[in-house]
């Protein structure tokens, strides 16, 4: 029972760190604002360069990128290491366990970053801190995507049309390349999460109305 309560106990560690809410702060330190009542209300690194300028933006987006890194590396280290307390009776195969675990606490970071505690359980649309769960899970699958990203932003200047396109592009890598079920389900889940916290932004991309880069918008 210990052992299963310690792993919740990372999972919820995992949350937090994906939970901190980079761009609230960055707003209330720098302009005494809020950004959920701004723009389009989201706290993440887009909604930051619209209303608080690019050395704010580079600024949330590298820490929403470390966040979600930290909480695979944390997960990484984490889990094997409470395997390796017999005082907390861990299940037999538990080595086994530890890819799944990562998995968890990678959604729980995810999830974190979107619906923050601290926030409401409001926050951003969790690409930056997927980014980061990417690259310190596989890391070509990250680079992979950010590739993607910034040539679909590059021709675009739809950070939208980016995010939707490099979460697509994480799914089929995760998929082609070797890794074990457990990452390939995390990407997968956590792909499609990243997609349906943009199902407004698709129904403008539809419209033909989302708004591009270096042009004011509530979007």
């Amino acid at each position: 029972m210990v052992f299963w309560i310690a792993s919740v106990a990372g999972l919820v560690v995992a949350y937090l760190l994906g939970a901190t809410p980079t761009g609230y702060l960055a707003g209330k330190w720098l302009q005494g604002i809020d950004l959920r009542e701004q723009g389009s209300g989201s706290t993440g690194a887009t909604n930051v360069l619209r209303n608080l300028g690019l050395g704010a933006f580079v600024v949330v987006l590298l820490v929403d990128v470390a966040k979600g890194a930290a909480a695979i590396l944390f997960a990484l280290w984490f889990y094997p290491w409470l395997h390796t307390l017999p005082a907390l009776t861990p299940p037999a195969a538990s080595d086994t366990l530890t890819p799944w675990a990562v998995c968890l606490a990678g959604l729980a970071a995810l999830v974190g970053h979107s619906c923050s505690i601290w926030l409401g359980f409001k926050g951003g649309k969790s690409v930056a801190a997927g980014l980061g769960l990417l690259l310190a899970m596989a890391w070509p699958v990250g680079l992979g995507g950010l590739a993607v990203f910034g040539v679909a932003v590059g021709i675009t200047r739809m950070v939208s049309l980016g995010s939707i396109l490099a979460a697509l592009t994480a799914i089929v890598l995760i998929c082609a390349l070797e890794q074990p079920l457990a990452y390939r389900l995390l990407v997968i889940a956590g792909g499609l999460y990243v997609i349906v916290r943009h199902r407004a932004n698709i129904g403008r991309l539809l419209a033909g109305t989302e708004p591009r880069l270096g042009r004011s918008s509530a979007s």
